[in-house]
């Protein structure tokens, strides 16, 4: 069931606010818990109600492993086995259903095992509801966790509004809540908000990611098929799809968002306008920022962060990011993509120690657009890896950027052979760059709905980070008819193109 669909919009989602409404009204918050429960297993079943087997699986043995480390350490037993024994677990069931063809293709290719090509159906969610327990277990074994509460740690795993694709949540930023959130009935100023940010997010994906998509996913395909893709069209399929995905993904992490806040609950933001940054390090705290926050509390930090000095600190973070890379796909692709980010961070605090040494402190409106102009084409660049099917596909792209398949760039020939290119209509051509230029306006030089919502803190985490219009205007949401307006104006506009739903992207991951 996709948050862009109309049975979930029209039927599940109106049918579980009911169920809360009428069980909440009766003062039974554990009910009330209960309900959303179901529906969440529900929500998770639709695709294939086999995975469910797998799901309540694992959050049942999470839940014992859970409960043991945090006896063991209140007892102050030793527990790291209990702890390596379950961590174990997790990363043997992600990797049997997302890695095993990856790394048997590895062993075909390096020993000759003659594996040959293997397929394991890979479940929904399974990165996110993993790491979401590791963390956990992790948590318990530091005694700073342990829910004793089976039916409250399901629903804190498997709560519909983050289970397929984040954010992905801590223990200690939800537990507490729902008591409090399940003990009240529906509010005015929870709808208000969460349908808000529901509208803003459904336009997000429906308007501006799918309209992207049109424009990117030809030119990869065409890429991925061995065709040569022209300069122009090289770039403007890379710059699609860099804002394709920041549209779906931050667009889908706003709708889960909004969805929870119906129900009273709080979620972290996930995207806080990432495209506006000016440097890669300050790009990881505002893109994905839950993974982000796993990554450097599970990961960097254990791995010895950069408490070892500067090379240590190096290969702690391309560590990092490869694997964050691997995270996201069992392909060479996204291990490349994970390294250039690991090789970009590296860079990045190598230029900050340089400056601090030297005393180069310089904050001028030209060092910010050319920081900001060197930061987003290094992640567009990264993009590449991330999108392209093959390997084969990327190197085409890179080549076509950088003008290789051109005589001249934007003339889609080279020696005498027809290109991709030559095939593509001027004014889809020009449609794709005003959709690019119209997104990166919008990601680029507009407040995001966290910046217009602040007053009312719809999330957790949001950066202390006002948006400043040009004259000192400071646009703000407020409870009234002109921003509910505004709202049914967004929510209308996606309504009218749900003609063909279509996945968030991270859904693959």
């Amino acid at each position: 069931m996709l948050f862009n669909s109309y049975t979930f919009l029209f039927a599940f989602l109106p049918l579980t606010l009911l169920g809360f409404a009428v069980l909440a009204n009766i003062g039974n918050a554990r009910a009330v818990m209960l309900w959303l429960l179901a529906m969440s297993l529900v929500f998770y079943g639709w695709w294939n109600p086999l995975y469910l087997i797998l799901l309540i699986g694992s959050v049942v043995v999470n839940h014992g492993l859970g409960r043991i480390l945090a006896q063991r350490t209140r007892a102050g037993l030793a527990n790291k086995p209990v702890l390596g024994a379950g961590i174990v677990l997790n990363l043997s069931l992600i990797g049997w259903f997302k890695y095993l063809g990856f790394f048997a293709g590895i062993a075909d290719a390096v020993a000759g095992a003659g594996f040959g090509p293997i397929e394991v159906a890979l479940p929904l969610a399974i990165s996110f509801f993993t790491f979401q327990q590791i963390a956990y277990l992790v948590d318990c074994h530091k005694g700073i966790a342990g829910e004793g509460d089976i039916f409250k740690y399901a629903l804190f795993v498997t709560f519909f509004p983050q289970l397929i694709a984040g954010p992905i949540v801590h223990h200690s930023e939800v537990m507490g809540q729902y008591e409090r959130a399940f003990s009240k009935s529906l509010s005015s100023r929870h709808a208000a908000i969460g349908l808000t940010l529901i509208a803003a997010g459904l336009f997000k994906k429906v308007v501006i990611a799918d309209h992207l998509a049109l424009y990117a996913s030809p030119v990869f395909a065409d890429a991925d098929a061995g065709m040569s893709v022209g300069f122009a069209r090289a770039w403007s399929g890379t710059l699609a799809y860099t804002l394709q995905i920041y549209f779906d993904f931050s667009g889908y992490s706003d709708m889960a968002v909004g969805l929870a806040r119906l129900f009273g609950v709080r979620l972290p933001v996930n995207f806080f306008s990432p495209y506006r940054t000016t440097s890669i390090i300050e790009f990881w705290r505002r893109w994905h920022m839950t993974l982000s926050r796993f990554l450097r509390d599970y990961l960097y930090v254990p791995l010895g962060g950069s408490r070892k000095g500067a090379p240590r600190r190096y290969v702690n973070l391309m560590v990092t990011m490869l694997l964050g890379g691997l995270w996201h796909g069992a392909g060479w692709t996204f291990v490349v993509w994970g390294g250039l980010h690991g090789l970009f961070l590296i860079i990045n605090h190598g230029w900050r120690h340089i400056r601090k040494r030297f005393g180069w402190q310089g904050q001028g409106t030209a060092y910010r657009l050319v920081a900001w102009a060197v930061t987003f084409l290094a992640v567009a660049l990264a993009w590449v890896f991330f999108r392209a099917e093959t390997f084969g596909g990327a190197v085409g792209m890179l080549h076509g950027m950088a003008g290789f398949n051109d005589l001249l760039p934007g003339l889609g020939i080279i020696d005498g052979t027809v290109t991709a290119d030559q095939g593509v209509n001027i004014h889809t051509a020009r449609r794709a760059w005003r959709w690019v230029a119209v997104a990166l306006v919008i990601a680029v030089a507009m407040p995001n709905v966290y910046q217009l919502m602040r007053r009312y803190r719809p999330a957790l985490g949001v950066p202390d980070k006002r948006f400043k219009l040009p004259g000192g205007l400071r646009p703000e949401w407020r409870l009234n008819a002109s921003w509910a307006f505004a709202s049914a104006v967004l929510a209308l506009t996606a309504f009218l193109m749900l003609t063909q739903v279509s996945e968030f992207l991270y859904f693959r991951f």
